[in-house]
């Protein structure tokens, strides 16, 4: 994952990236790559832990937990996400890692092709953390306390302003984007048991 410069209230740097292995590390950059903390977030593995990246503010970085795991179909010489593997959310201090909040992932239930992992890099912006899963939601986290404050479901059918069909997926690699007001994300990821998709949405704070 993308790894994150971060300057604390006391002056120190500090670099801080999630890796595969489920682990977040900080690492002095003014000290010869002297390593500060490590926490661990995730049992790790090929497309387990930390995938695309972590957001940060002044006090915390948001790690977002993939850990999905494939499957063997009992129909089928292929294989699936596991519906009930992966996914959460963390807040960890960046001075120490020690964990602010955890906020576990929300259950598939019925869903089909559905996995609970929150592979998509994490966004933030003053008091709200974004991230996106693999079953399609993307959700918002009070920076406070882990609540999830806003949450949508991006696999569904769209009416789409330029007229071609369009159906969302699972949110997975890059991040939602926010500008002026406005919030971008692409819907659909079909690898690594992903559902497809072909959409770019656009949200506003009104729906204007």
């Amino acid at each position: 994952a993308s790894p994150i410069l971060v300057t604390l209230g006391n002056g120190k740097r500090l670099v801080v990236a999630g890796q595969k292995s489920g682990m977040v590390h900080a690492i002095d950059p003014d000290q010869g790559g002297e390593l500060v903390w490590s926490t661990r977030v995730g049992i790790g593995g090929t497309m387990g832990g930390v995938q695309w990246g972590s957001a940060a503010d002044a006090n915390n970085i948001y790690v977002a937990n993939s850990d999905i795991l494939r499957v063997m179909l009992p129909y089928a010489n292929n294989t699936d996400a596991d519906p009930k593997r992966g996914g959460g959310m963390y807040a960890l201090r960046l001075d120490t890692g020690k964990q602010v909040w955890f906020t576990p992932p929300v259950g598939c239930g019925e869903k089909q092709r559905c996995s609970p992992a929150q592979s998509q890099a994490v966004t933030a912006i003053p008091g709200v953390a974004f991230s996106g899963s693999v079953d399609g939601h993307l959700r918002a986290y009070d920076a406070a306390n882990g609540k999830i404050v806003w949450d949508v479901d991006t696999a569904i059918d769209y009416k789409t302003a330029n007229g071609v069909k369009a159906h969302g997926g699972s949110l997975d690699g890059a991040g939602p984007v926010i500008g002026g007001g406005m919030l971008y994300v692409n819907s659909g990821y079909s690898s690594a048991g992903g559902m497809p998709g072909n959409v770019l949405l656009a949200f506003s704070v009104d729906g204007a």
